[in-house]
């Protein structure tokens, strides 16, 4: 049964009666039941009135559920509405969780692909590198704009299937299958959140076979990217930067003269700018140093590289200029020369375990158990291993200029 009203609160309910309806003073709500339909009643809130019922639930516990807006929803409809609710709990319905579930597909409905890309941005923004973040909006706001205003839970396979189409038309194989692995991440954090029930993306076709970067320059190529990177500009000691440290594009680009420690010989990575969030030591060879000597010193200015208020940028074409310049039969990437790196130090001996941690991976040999009971940081290992890597650089550009000449 309903839990019974106080009979202060027990009023026949009519239109000018409603209307005289007022809360008390240090009231925030009060409800008004229906001397004649049991169960039926009128709250107030302030000044906003409603409808609501309140069904009986089992052991004797009742609920109180909202019909509608009483200046929206005439006294007539509200009662037979009541009534509607009144049945369907006498007959056992979960008439609340009913209301829950049409509020929650009403909901769904209303929600975009855009809204739904906004919030997955704004959730990932804390955990994601900038750069990461940056290319996950290139995919959600330009090349899935054609789904913005679809509500989420309605995009079919056949909608992602035709998007695809269009991307690997426009952008190529390679970027469509990176913007269908970044839909499907959206979809299943979505399913996670309660937003939708399915992902589309599941069983559409994928436009390329996923290529594993395993591209490393020869001897020779690495000595022709040297050559035509000269510490004369900021791109110059970038690439001469990235060549002798293996560190990552957005590391060095990023470097501020805070991080540089000069009498140490040592590059101190934060762990905010690095790809694992753990601090990194990058032991410094003297050829690494006469790089950052090179560097002019801006007042005023934190980053080493660059223009302006942020790092460095403007890879794309200056990359562009240098790939014209070295005329490379096979394409490479600047991420080439990490792998370049490592690979030439395990030729110059250097153990994968010391290459690893020069490098700042907690993957492959230290992944796992390994890397929660292995604590040496090697930084003898690391410093011997980046300096014999520089003297080999060197030596290489050295024969490179002397056949050039």
């Amino acid at each position: 049964m309903a839990r019974r009203a106080d009979a202060s609160n027990l009023v026949r309910l009519t239109r000018p009666v409603v209307a005289k309806l007022t809360l008390d003073a240090g009231q925030r709500e009060r409800v008004w039941w229906d001397a004649e339909m049991h169960g039926f009643g009128y709250r107030l809130r302030g000044d906003r009135g409603t409808w609501v019922t309140r069904p009986p639930r089992g052991g004797g516990r009742s609920s109180l559920i909202t019909l509608g807006a009483a200046a929206l929803i005439d006294l007539a409809d509200a009662r037979r509405l009541a009534r509607e609710q009144l049945a369907k709990a006498a007959l056992g319905q979960d008439t609340r969780g009913a209301r829950r579930a049409e509020r929650a597909e009403r909901t769904a409905a209303a929600l975009t692909v855009k809204d739904a890309f906004a919030r997955y941005s704004a959730d990932a923004q804390a955990r994601l590198r900038p750069s990461t973040l940056a290319n996950l909006r290139t995919h959600l706001d330009g090349h899935w704009s054609g789904l913005h205003a679809l509500p989420l839970a309605s995009v079919r396979r056949a909608d992602v299937a035709e998007q695809l189409r269009k991307i690997t038309s426009g952008s190529g194989p390679q970027a469509a299958l990176r913007a269908r692995r970044t839909l499907s991440t959206v979809y299943v954090w979505a399913i996670g959140e309660g937003l939708t029930e399915s992902n589309p993306v599941v069983g559409t076709n994928a436009p390329a076979v996923e290529v594993r970067r395993e591209r490393v320059l020869t001897d020779d190529e690495l000595a022709a990217v040297w050559a035509a990177c000269p510490p004369t500009n900021d791109f110059g000691r970038i690439v001469r930067l990235l060549i002798l440290t293996g560190a990552r594009r957005d590391e060095v680009a990023g470097l501020r003269w805070s991080e540089i420690d000069t009498a140490g010989e040592v590059w101190r990575l934060p762990a905010a700018r690095t790809k694992n969030k753990r601090p990194h030591e990058v032991p410094l060879s003297p050829a690494a140093l006469e790089v950052l000597e090179a560097a002019p010193r801006l007042v005023g200015r934190p980053y080493a590289f660059g223009t302006g208020q942020g790092p460095f940028s403007g890879f794309s074409r200056a990359k562009a200029r240098l790939d014209e310049q070295l005329g490379f039969a096979e394409p490479w990437r600047v991420h080439d020369l990490r792998r370049t790196a490592a690979s030439g130090m395990q030729r110059l001996g250097t153990s994968v375990e010391v290459v690893e941690k020069a490098l700042n991976h907690v993957s492959g040999t230290f992944g796992g158990i390994v890397g929660v009971y292995q604590r040496h940081d090697y930084a003898v290992e690391r410093r011997a291993a980046l300096d014999a890597w520089a003297a080999h650089v060197l030596k290489l550009a050295e024969h490179h200029f002397a056949a050039a000449n």
